[in-house]
């Protein structure tokens, strides 16, 4: 019942002062902000949506990466890209909106601040974007990214390649043959899976790394391995 009344007391005018959008199916944003952990009785979660976001951000993105680097080519562009739709950079953006305020959650979920939560808002980030497309059409959920994301866009250099990728390139250059990933271990609950990877290259001593997810925790093993071996900058 305490939840029930969480989402019955939500502060629509607030969010949408914040978002610059006052919605019309209103039950659709209350999704959007809902994490499965959450269990309210006849409701859903914000995963469908996050699923069609990330879609809808990555549209919108590569268009204003088109855009705005005319003579780039699509390696580069892929590299802007990336980080762009990236964890953190989604994150960072529902922090500067503060919609940790607005996210529903159950008791086994503590605070929704701090780096270990990152990955929350930032599908509640993209689970937003598809919740304005659905209401408003894709002008509206344009205008919001370019809102919160064009300074970015413009500011990105696009100086880190993909991870893997790279390591991949070295580990061939150097060993001919290309590097493996085993996940080491699996922990916490469904809802908040966090992996740990082992990357291997020979005649290299093994890395870890972890993440949400396995390719997340790949990327993290790829990274720090190119760190430690000076091919990237710490």
């Amino acid at each position: 019942m305490k939840q029930e009344k969480a989402l019955a007391d939500f502060d629509h005018s607030r969010l949408a002062d914040l978002i610059g959008h006052s919605f019309t199916n209103e039950k659709r944003l209350e999704l959007a902000l809902t994490h499965s952990s959450a269990r309210v009785s006849g409701k859903g979660n914000y995963e469908r949506l996050e699923f069609l976001g990330d879609r809808v951000l990555g549209l919108i993105i590569a268009e204003l990466l088109f855009s705005l680097f005319p003579s780039a080519k699509e390696g580069e562009l892929s590299v802007r890209l990336n980080q762009l739709v990236s964890a953190e950079t989604c994150a960072a953006v529902a922090d500067e909106l503060q919609l940790h305020q607005f996210i529903k959650t159950g008791a086994d979920i503590k605070t929704l601040t701090g780096k270990r939560m990152a990955n929350v808002r930032a599908d509640v980030m993209e689970s937003l974007i598809a919740a304005l497309y659905l209401d408003a059409g894709l002008e509206v959920a344009r205008e919001f990214v370019l809102k919160n994301w064009g300074a970015r866009a413009r500011a990105s250099t696009g100086a880190k390649r993909d991870a893997k990728t790279e390591l991949q390139e070295w580990a061939h250059g150097r060993a001919g043959v290309a590097p493996t990933y085993a996940i080491v271990e699996r922990t916490g609950p469904d809802h908040e899976p966090q992996f740990t990877v082992k990357a291997e290259v020979p005649g290299v001593e093994p890395e870890i790394g972890n993440g949400r997810s396995r390719r997340a925790a790949e990327q993290d093993a790829a990274t720090r391995m190119l760190e430690r071996l000076g091919v990237w900058d710490r």
